[in-house]
C-alpha cells in the first residue's frame, strides 16, 4: 500500500501522528493555492486551516482509488472560493461590456521576472486573480471555472484576458522602474 493510503487509514483510525503526517505532506502546496486566490497571506493561512478541517472531517468519503492529491486540491479550491463568496467578490459581466480586443505585444522585449509576475499577480482584483489562478496554476477549463464561479463561459474568458493584460502592464511598469 503506498505511504499516501497508508496515512490515510491511519488518519481513519484517528491517529493524531497521520494527521499531522498527511497535513505537512501536502499543506505547503495547498498553502500556495490559497495564496494565489486570496492574495494575502493571513486569508490564505484561515482558508487552508478551514480546509483542512473539511479534509480530516471527511476522509471517510475518500474512495480508495481517488486520487488524494486531486481530492485535497479540490477541497482547497472549494474553500477559496466560498471564502471569495463570503468575501463578495464581483465578476464583470461581459455582457455588459465591450469585449476588450488582445492587443498584439511582442513579449520578448519584456523582461519578465518571476517575482515581478508575482507581484503583479498579487495587485489583481480578486475577481481577475482568482480566474487567472483557476485557469493558468490549477488547470481548469473555462467551463469549469465558469461552473465554479457561477458566471458565463465568456465571462470567465474575459476575466483570465483582462487579467494577463493587467500583469503586463504591471509588470511593463515595473521593469521600467528599476
Amino acid at each position: 500500500m503506498p505511504v499516501t493510503n497508508q496515512i490515510v487509514v491511519r488518519c481513519r483510525k484517528g491517529d493524531a501522528r497521520a494527521f499531522r503526517e498527511l497535513y505537512d505532506a501536502y499543506s505547503r502546496a495547498m498553502y500556495n493555492i490559497c495564496l494565489r486566490m486570496t492574495g494575502h497571506a493571513p486569508d490564505a493561512e484561515d482558508v487552508l486551516q478551514e480546509a483542512f478541517v473539511q479534509v480530516f472531517n471527511n476522509l471517510s468519503r475518500l474512495e480508495s482509488d481517488a486520487s488524494l492529491t486531486a481530492w485535497i486540491k479540490r477541497i482547497v479550491v472549494n474553500q477559496c472560493l466560498s471564502w471569495l463568496r463570503k468575501k463578495k467578490v464581483r465578476f464583470e459581466d461581459v455582457e455588459h461590456h465591450d469585449k476588450a480586443e488582445s492587443p498584439d505585444v511582442d513579449e520578448s522585449e519584456h523582461a519578465l521576472t518571476v517575482s515581478a509576475v508575482k507581484e503583479a499577480i498579487g495587485q489583481l482584483p480578486d475577481g481577475y486573480r482568482t480566474v487567472l489562478s483557476l485557469y493558468i496554476f490549477e488547470e481548469y477549463s473555462h467551463r469549469e471555472i465558469a461552473d465554479m464561479l457561477g458566471i458565463s463561459e465568456s465571462t470567465a474568458k474575459t476575466q483570465y484576458m483582462r487579467a494577463k493584460e493587467k500583469v503586463r502592464q504591471l509588470v511593463k511598469l515595473k521593469t521600467k522602474e528599476v
